[in-house]
């Protein structure tokens, strides 16, 4: 096999690695562990392919002689990471232990095979200036192999536990700083003065003291990780970065002397500035969070930067200087190729780099949904243009293989400076556009008010003064601050409001004065025009009023007015009405109506589950011809049940499509609860991992407060874990409990309501009287079992049978009659519950016909808590 055909068929991994990347970056709201699985086929996949492959060329080069076993042995090796890399991947996706420890195993085996013989491959080398560069290849190679145990490890902890916290810390250390980072270092030492064709005659990075500097920094992380020392950690991180600055230094040098003019220099720059400030948040991050459970939470958001500022430019950098030098064909053949993978680099550059600083920023979800969409474009591009060289290259060399000839490979002839004025405004101009849909698809995000919703007066008539008062407003720990705002009567009142909360607010005037959303860290204008009378604001995202979240405008020598609405809830558009005006508990539904699926399965042979668990704010139709925004967990309230067995691992990935902050908690799992039930914004995500250690029917939830306000607007499930030696039986179903306290039509729950614990309805399944219309079946004879779960948020349950005598009952992890109990006559009327409470019944029915089932207590069962069991003979 030749030179050149050998590196295309090698380098075809990393691109195979770059499409998957891109894959499921593009379709990730819709794959299980999405965040995991976007940077590992980055890492994992796309740049250790690209390490195992260049480190090894490189070391051939500068040591001027080939590694033991050659192109095979490389082969061989680059086919071992592959299948590793791939039984990692599926067996975390699938939830398959063993299938993660083997693929484990392969991976970490072959790095330490692969610094062994570059270590032989050394000692047998001629001396060279630039020979010590390749002991980074394999300080590397030992450092992948302890992340990879390390990431294994984590596999079979749970997440949100200390013990994971730092596992994942030491996890990221190694991998990113010491796999991903010392291998850039021992590369670029070389690579970065050869791209901006500039002397070098010595690299720091091979002096004698750098590297023991780097692997001292990493020892000292991995250490402070394991002692409990988050202190000796951040110490770990600043030796690093102190040995980082001492290569990037001679960077700088480098590039002040030599500009980069190139697509591979401006990329391998950026690389090198975000490598830089990635270790130094790094070990900020460390030093400064108050336990490792939030630093490893802040460090993981963290680890996107990484992999697009640092890595991504950097694969795609090296590749763009390197792909031409392995081609070859000559200098004609190798501009050519240089020049195809070269098109629009100072566009892509300004783009990728341009819009992570934009996504860095507190801008609104969807502007980092559109910036995003543009950066992944920018980087997906060079696949195509990788697609062009190659076909360029090929047709060339053939051209030229039919008149003379072939030449040597050679590096590529230095490009002419490409015009730099257009693509940079082409580059602004894509990424202001990017921002400018972002902000149109959701302009209140952006505080921008909708029409009208600024400078309305105060109806009471005041002479104006001419004056304007302006006033500094903070939204922090969802209170204003100050909440109490005096104006003279008849100024004009100018506030300017600054988000300092983690989480969306926003200002409603009963004057009719909107500020629009504002995302944390963000701020706000609003012109709240000439005060004649008192005026009261409050934040409408439900539940913030009540909380506290109020604010008075009191004017000065004015009058008192009407302070407006003071609902908890979202302010009402006028002359709206409220859905409970609409309610007929008596209407039967439309003929298409389909129940909500009661019929419950078995639980399944796998003992690990993995799944995402998406908000989204859907109308739903919650009693016939009234209809309500709810916050909801897969698109349905109650959301989806889950079922397992005790020792069952429920690996979860919590998506926040919605428009407010939320969380997710698992009755069904003992862990603590800083990390995984922490609420978070719009367009993030956490793992929330956690091992099902006792049975019964658990209540899951958002936890975000007003927590009675998430709940009652619809986010809550059931998770049932099988009792051991749960018998077989005919029919199994679920009913899950819960209230409505009715807004507007379509509008979300009143919090008013929900504090004064009077709901409108109250349902099984989300949907009042639908087992009414569309009973539950059953024949006789048959026995049926019916987990019952009460969700709240604030009333008890007492569910009962008309018609039926239960002979078992569970009840929150025990019988309290099995078959009879001890007579072996004994029957229940009824299973009690208090909110968040469940348990099950079972019972045989005698005879043919319709049975009623209602909660007791019976104003409940006529608020919709009531259905119908048909038994069939």
């Amino acid at each position: 096999m030749s030179r050149r055909l050998w590196h295309i068929l090698t380098g075809l991994l990393v691109p195979a690695w770059l499409l998957l990347t891109l894959v499921a970056v593009l379709i990730h709201r819709f794959l299980p562990v999405a965040p995991w699985l976007m940077v590992h086929l980055l890492f994992l996949g796309a740049v250790s392919t690209a390490i195992l492959i260049w480190s090894q060329h490189f070391a051939d080069t500068l040591l001027r002689q080939p590694a033991p076993g050659g192109r095979t042995g490389l082969g061989v090796r680059l086919g071992a990471h592959t299948v590793g890399a791939v039984l990692v991947i599926v067996g975390i996706v699938g939830g398959w232990w063993p299938v993660v420890l083997a693929g484990g195993i392969l991976v970490g085996a072959n790095a330490l095979v692969h610094a062994l013989l570059l270590f032989r491959q050394s000692r047998g080398a001629l001396p060279g200036r630039f020979a010590p560069l390749v002991r980074y290849y394999m300080a590397a190679g030992v450092s992948l192999a302890i992340g990879v145990a390390l990431g294994v490890l984590m596999a079979r902890t749970d997440s949100g536990s200390e013990t994971y916290e730092r596992l994942f810390i030491a996890h990221i250390g190694l991998n990113l700083l010491g796999w991903v980072g010392l291998t850039v270092i021992g590369t670029v030492a070389l690579l970065w003065p050869t791209v901006l064709h500039a002397r070098v005659q010595t690299t720091r990075a091979s002096n004698q003291g750098t590297l023991p500097l780097f692997l001292a920094g990493l020892t000292v992380l991995g250490l402070g990780s394991l002692i409990d020392q988050r202190l000796v950690a951040a110490a770990g991180v600043l030796l690093y970065l102190v040995a980082l600055g001492l290569v990037l230094v001679e960077a700088v040098r480098l590039a002040r002397q030599s500009p980069a003019v190139t697509f591979a220099g401006w990329s391998l720059g950026a690389a090198l500035a975000w490598f830089f400030g990635c270790v130094l948040g790094f070990g900020l991050l460390v030093a400064f969070a108050p336990s490792w459970v939030l630093a490893a939470d802040r460090l993981e958001q963290l680890v996107p930067v990484f992999a697009v500022g640092f890595a991504a430019q950097i694969l795609l950098g090296a590749l763009t200087y390197l792909l031409p030098v392995v081609l070859g064909g000559g200098p004609r053949v190798s501009k050519a190729t240089t020049l195809e993978l070269e098109r629009g680099g100072l566009f892509r550059a300004i783009v990728v780099n341009g819009g992570l600083v934009l996504y860095l920023l507190p801008v609104p979800s969807l502007v980092k949904v559109t910036v995003s969409l543009l950066v992944v474009g920018a980087l997906a591009s060079f696949l195509v243009l990788m697609t062009r060289a190659l076909r360029q290259n090929r047709r060339l060399r053939r051209a030229t293989d039919a008149t003379v000839p072939p030449s040597p490979a050679s590096p590529p002839v230095a490009v002419s400076p490409p015009r730099r004025t257009g693509p940079t405004v082409t580059a602004v101009g894509a990424l202001l556009l990017a921002v400018t849909l972002g902000i149109a698809l959701d302009p209140s995000a952006a505080g921008i008010p909708s029409i009208g919703a600024t400078g309305a007066a105060a109806s009471v008539d005041v002479a104006a003064t001419g004056r304007t008062t302006t006033v500094d407003v903070v939204m922090k720990d969802t209170l204003f601050s100050p909440d109490t705002i005096e104006v003279p009567a008849g100024d004009t009142l100018v506030i300017n409001l600054t988000n300092a909360d983690d989480m969306v607010h926003n200002l409603v005037l009963a004057t009719g004065v909107v500020s629009g959303s504002i995302a944390p860290g963000a701020s706000a204008r609003v012109d709240v025009g000439v005060v004649a009378a008192d005026v009261e604001g409050w934040c409408s995202i439900a539940g913030h009023k009540l909380l506290g979240m109020v604010l008075t405008v009191v004017a000065v020598g004015g009058e008192s007015a009407d302070h407006g609405d003071t609902g908890h809830g979202s302010a009402a558009p006028a002359g709206s009405a409220g859905a409970a005006d609409d309610l007929d508990l008596m209407r039967e539904p439309d003929a298409d109506f389909t129940a909500r699926e009661a019929a419950l399965g078995a639980a399944g042979a796998e003992t690990v589950h993995t799944l995402t668990m998406r908000v989204e704010d859907v109308e739903i139709e919650v009693s016939p011809g009234v209809t309500q925004t709810l916050w909801t967990f897969n698109g349905t309230a109650p959301g989806p049940t889950l079922r397992g067995k005790v020792g069952d691992v429920f690996d979860v990935t919590f998506v926040n499509d919605g428009s407010i902050q939320h969380s997710i908690d698992f009755h069904a799992g003992a862990l603590a609860p800083d990390r995984p039930m922490r609420s978070i914004n719009p367009g993030e995500s956490l793992t929330y991992r956690f091992t099902a250690t006792r049975s019964g029917i658990w209540l899951y939830h958002c936890s975000t407060m007003p927590m009675s306000v998430h709940i009652a607007n619809g986010m809550f499930g059931a998770v049932i874990i099988d009792p051991p030696g749960l018998i077989p039986v005919d029919r199994e179903y679920v009913l899950v409990q819960s209230e409505f306290y009715l807004g507007v039509q379509g509008g979300e729950a009143d919090a008013d309501k929900v504090a004064a614990q009077f709901p409108d309805l109250v349902v099984f399944n989300g949907i009042a009287n639908q087992y009414g219309a569309r009973p539950l079946a059953a024949k006789v004879g048959e026995k049926v079992r019916i987990w019952v779960l009460d969700a709240g948020p604030n009333v008890g349950s007492s569910f009962h049978i008309v018609g039926g005598q239960f002979d078992t009952v569970y009840k929150e992890g025990d019988y309290l009659l099995r078959d009879g109990g001890s007579t072996g006559t004994g029957g229940s009327q009824v299973l009690d519950l208090a909110v968040a409470q469940g348990g099950f019944v079972e019972l045989t029915f005698p005879e043919a016909g319709n049975y009623p089932f209602v909660s007791h207590v019976m104003s409940d069962a006529e608020k919709g808590a009531r259905g119908v069991v048909r038994v069939a003979p």
